[in-house]
């Protein structure tokens, strides 16, 4: 009954995604066990602030050594020595990578060989169509072409794969246009909707026992919503999530048992959710091997 009630609570969309969803549900959530991640190495894109930095300090409270992924290194040592000063015995790494840019991509996977989680966190909603260095829009080498790449190159040591996807992506099907004309918040949940699929594929790919999941962290009050989505912010800011509220369920599947999660699943909240709930956003089998065939032409 309350697996219905849950489903029920999560159609409903704001009370579900803001904090009053997490409230009401973390009430049930197992605390996990200390050093349940002693002994593994994580790494985390976009980890110098917002749901990153949250996921960083998650997982070094669980005794990872985590590395930061980050483009500005001046950012990503204020941020480490922020969660230090919180976290004294934290094991940290600043990474310099612009997920963005795939030579970058392949520079940086030697300084993260070894890594045993990989959290993909970095993102992007740009006010106007960009192209990176390699030709390819912004927002889907961020989210889709970096994040392939950089999997692959890691695959052999990875034990679990995280993506942080958005609830944006219930808003639209696989598909692999531009949108016409180019629109930011569009192209934002498409390359989302990506993320989602990629997980379900990579899961399918990566070596037998590792886990790879995809995860919605609600609407949650960060920098990079402010900026990006100011009106969107200021409206709802009295019931947006903290940081660390967004970045539980990651952190948490990063380190709990794998028996009881399975792989290539969506997340709310620790709990498995459909990632179909608009008609006509079902791909089909044939969808997610154009998808797979479009990363390895591009990315890789």
């Amino acid at each position: 009954m309350l697996g219905v009630l849950d489903d029920l609570l999560d159609r409903t969309v704001a009370p579900s995604w803001s904090r009053l969803g997490y409230l009401a549900r973390s009430r049930g959530f197992t605390a996990l066990p200390d050093g349940a991640l002693a002994g593994r190495v994580a790494a985390v894109t976009g980890g110098g602030g917002g749901l990153g930095l949250a996921i960083v300090e998650g997982l070094a409270r669980l005794g990872a050594r985590v590395h930061l992924v980050v483009r500005d290194t001046g950012r990503g040592e204020a941020a480490r020595a922020g969660v230090t000063a919180r976290l004294p015995e934290a094991d940290l790494v600043v990474t310099r990578c612009d997920v963005s840019d795939l030579e970058d991509v392949r520079r940086a996977a030697d300084d993260l060989a070894g890594v045993h989680v990989l959290v993909h966190n970095a993102g992007v909603l740009p006010a106007s169509r960009t192209v990176t260095r390699q030709g390819h829009e912004l927002t889907l080498a961020t989210h889709v072409l970096g994040p392939h790449l950089l999997t692959a190159l890691l695959a052999p040591a990875l034990e679990r794969v995280v993506v942080m996807s958005s609830g944006g992506m219930y808003t639209q099907k696989l598909r692999f246009d531009e949108p016409d004309p180019w629109n930011g918040t569009v192209s934002y949940a498409r390359t989302k909707r990506m993320q989602v699929v990629l997980a379900g594929l990579w899961a399918q790919r990566l070596v037998p026992g590792a886990g790879v999941h995809a995860v919605h962290p609600g609407w949650a009050d960060t920098p990079g919503v402010t900026m990006s989505l100011p009106r969107f912010a200021a409206v709802l800011k009295p019931v947006l999530r903290s940081a660390e509220e967004g970045a539980d369920t990651a952190v948490w599947l990063a380190a709990a048992d794998p028996a009881t999660l399975g792989t290539g699943r969506f997340w709310l909240d620790r709990r498995a959710r459909s990632p179909y709930y608009l008609p006509g956003t079902r791909e089909t089998p044939a969808d997610r091997e154009r998808l797979w065939a479009l990363c390895e032409r591009l990315a890789v």
